[in-house]
């Protein structure tokens, strides 16, 4: 793979200096205000636009995971994972309409306070330390792992460059992260602007280098037309389950992906834990009115049906011209083929410059993630552990002086685990290792979260039992439940792994455990009051959408309609 040339340098150091200077100009005006506070912060106050909003949902979401994780899985799979982008666009829709009111209406700035809220403190104060240990276990250390993977493979695969990628990546991201919510949110705005140009510069290579291969020259779109003929099996929604005779590889394939079963299953758990019940998602909404943050939503919403363009389509073209004789040198690792590698491949063509533009699109994305999810540790530990428990009469000063030091704490311990893969996201594979390990109490966060919203007589008793339950129906259904209660059952079919034993695709283990955690909620539930005194008053006035809102919704449905009968 060819190294940076002296105009890829120029480029990425014009993006840095740009994104930081802008971020200091935002931090600027932000001091000589009146707010200065806590609220500000974390939550910027109210003064992120709906176009903020919007991009810094994108920004945060779309990181190193989707890149080289979903790049990976596009290799594997195909469009078939395109589903984590396109029922995210769904899930936004919900979250907008539903979610979002109820948050605003009762001034929810944490998910652990819309628990204590809704139930007690307890139920609060279990999920706060679940998060803290997701977010920065799971989310930060994989997200700075595979982003620093990524760009260390296009500057020549050495082990001591791979360490100080990992210290810039998350200096870039602690400068950007200090400076406050409202300083994210605006330079995830030139984040996304670098991500979607970078991005679509890649894809555009990766499909002219498809035509090339089939000697039609550099023609993108007749590199993709290639690509439909060439693998129409990678451009499949809905996998077939596998039979009695099916190879390891379709197998594997629908355990992670197991067709037209999902959308009934985890595949609903995923997206709407993911969009509206995660901190580090809702806070960029929750410091703004209504009508603010439903379009912002949304606006996300329909950048989402776009996103498989950017981080799926590489992987595909990847796997076309690996199998017809190109990118073998690329896509191994250690002799053995590695998935993870289709996008780090497809960037080593770029010509210099472009090279620089999309090494800078991958930056943004993993910086802006990391900057947010640090936030979001942050705040959660500032506004319900700190303030609650350790010093509650912590002064706005100070509790911001806390949020700062908890941010420099949390990049320090993700470098740490990052350092030796000490957790080994590297063996798992990016994406699965997020969306599996996630998956163990997601069922029962969302499970408590949409009970709590809209049936009043959940009690804080039943949702600790929720919660537990959850992550043991989880534990049960991914690592005994084909040993103990046989390969096939009226609930699941558990296929053989590869590896000597057999699984439940994690998708259906999410919406198995989600099943059971709501049962056993609402029995638990019954023994209480019929109205719980601290369920939420939901007024019908609260879901009413304006008709620009409506139309935004009704142009992201037929676009995702479009979008599955082509694929389906």
């Amino acid at each position: 793979m060819s190294k940076f040339s002296t105009i890829d340098y120029i480029v990425f150091i014009i993006y840095f200096f740009v994104v930081a200077g802008y971020g200091y100009w935002v931090y600027s005006r932000k001091k000589k205000t009146s707010i200065s506070g806590s609220h500000d912060f974390f939550l910027a106050e109210g003064s992120l636009t709906w176009w903020a909003i919007g991009a810094s949902l994108i920004a945060s979401n779309i990181s190193a995971e989707q890149f080289i994780g979903a790049s990976g899985q596009g290799f594997t799979v195909g469009i078939a994972v395109a589903a984590y982008e396109w029922i995210a666009a769904i899930a936004l829709i919900i979250v907008a309409v539903w979610f979002i009111p109820v948050y605003l209406k009762n001034k929810i700035f944490t998910m652990p306070q819309f628990l204590e809220t809704r139930y007690n403190q307890s139920v609060s104060l279990i999920m706060a330390i679940f998060w803290l240990f997701l977010y920065v276990f799971v989310n930060l250390t994989s997200i700075l792992f595979l982003g620093a993977l990524a760009i260390n493979s296009l500057a020549g695969g050495d082990p001591v460059t791979f360490h100080w990628i990992i210290i810039a990546l998350s200096a870039f991201a602690l400068v950007i992260a200090l400076g406050g919510m409202k300083v994210i949110g605006f330079t995830d705005v030139i984040q996304v602007l670098v991500l979607v140009i970078g991005g679509l510069a890649t894809t555009y290579i990766a499909l002219t280098l498809v035509s090339e291969r089939f000697g039609l020259g550099k023609d993108a779109l007749a590199g993709f037309t290639a690509m439909l003929k060439d693998s129409p099996e990678h451009f499949k929604m809905i996998l077939a389950k596998p039979g009695p005779h099916a190879s390891q590889a379709d197998i594997d394939k629908y355990l992670l992906l197991p067709g037209i079963a999902m959308y009934f299953a985890g595949q609903w758990i995923v997206n709407l834990n993911y969009w509206g019940c995660n901190q580090y998602i809702t806070q960029r909404a929750l410091g703004s009115d209504l009508k603010t943050a439903r379009t912002g939503i949304l606006f996300a919403g329909l950048m989402k049906l776009a996103m498989p363009i950017i981080v799926i389509l590489p992987g595909i073209a990847a796997y076309v011209l690996y199998k017809n004789g190109g990118l073998h040198n690329e896509m191994n690792s250690g002799g053995h083929l590695n998935a993870d590698n289709a996008y780090s491949a497809v960037l080593g063509f770029l010509p210099s410059g472009l090279k620089g533009l999309s090494i800078a699109a991958l930056t943004a994305a993993i910086v802006a993630s990391l900057a947010g999810k640090a936030n979001s540790i942050s705040t959660i530990f500032t506004m319900d552990i700190y303030k609650k428990y350790i010093k509650k009469d912590a002064d706005e000063k100070g509790m911001v002086k806390m949020g700062k030091i908890i941010i420099a704490l949390a990049m320090l311990l993700s470098v740490l685990l990052t350092w030796k893969d000490l957790l080994g996201i590297g063996g798992e594979g990016g994406f699965t290792f997020i969306q599996k390990y996630t998956g163990f109490i997601s069922p029962g966060i969302f499970a408590i979260f949409i009970l709590g919203f809209f049936w009043k007589r959940t009690t804080g008793a039943a949702a600790i039992v929720g919660i537990i339950t959850g992550f043991l129906m989880s534990v049960l259904f991914n690592n005994y439940a084909p040993r103990l209660f046989g390969h096939e059952t009226f609930l699941y079919t558990a296929f053989p792994n590869g590896h000597g034993g057999y699984e439940i695709p994690f998708l259906i283990c999410m919406g198995l455990s989600f099943l059971f955690t709501v049962i056993a909620i609402v029995l638990v539930s019954f023994a209480g009051p019929k109205i719980n005194p601290k369920a939420f008053v939901l007024d019908k006035t609260m879901f009413k959408v304006e008709p620009s809102t409506l139309a935004l919704i009704i142009v992201t449905l037929l676009l995702l309609t479009a979008l599955y009968v082509k694929f389906w």
